[in-house]
């Protein structure tokens, strides 16, 4: 059964009670999130770090990873510093200062690219 775009973030249980997720689109019995799971290695130094980080927050061990890496892919976007600066432009507001503009529209003409 297709689900539309509003259907993808509810999961639904089936008639014996057993949560079935979205999977690209469509229900599947085979998980129990509408993500992707998969297995990474890591030190058991690591390990014991980050078990200790999501007790001390109240989260699961699988939200501290999601979280790890979403940050370290954020991280590593190539717009990453232009996008976070633009939000906080855009969030403190910037006053056009019509003078400093100009200048600045004149001497990058007189600049050589």
């Amino acid at each position: 059964m297709a689900l539309g775009a509003a259907d993808l973030g509810r999961a639904c249980c089936s008639r014996n009670g057993h949560r079935r997720a979205v999977s690209g689109g469509r229900l599947s019995a085979r998980s129990y999130t509408a993500s992707m799971k998969t297995a990474v290695s890591i030190p058991d130094k690591l390990f014991q770090r980050a078990e200790e980080i999501a007790r001390r927050l109240g989260k699961s061990r699988s939200e501290v990873y999601r979280e790890a890496l979403a940050e370290y892919v954020a991280r590593r976007e190539p717009n990453a510093v232009t996008v976070s600066l633009d939000e906080v432009v855009a969030e403190l507001g910037s006053p056009v200062d019509e003078w400093a503009a100009e200048a600045g529209r004149r001497a990058l003409e007189r600049s050589e690219w």
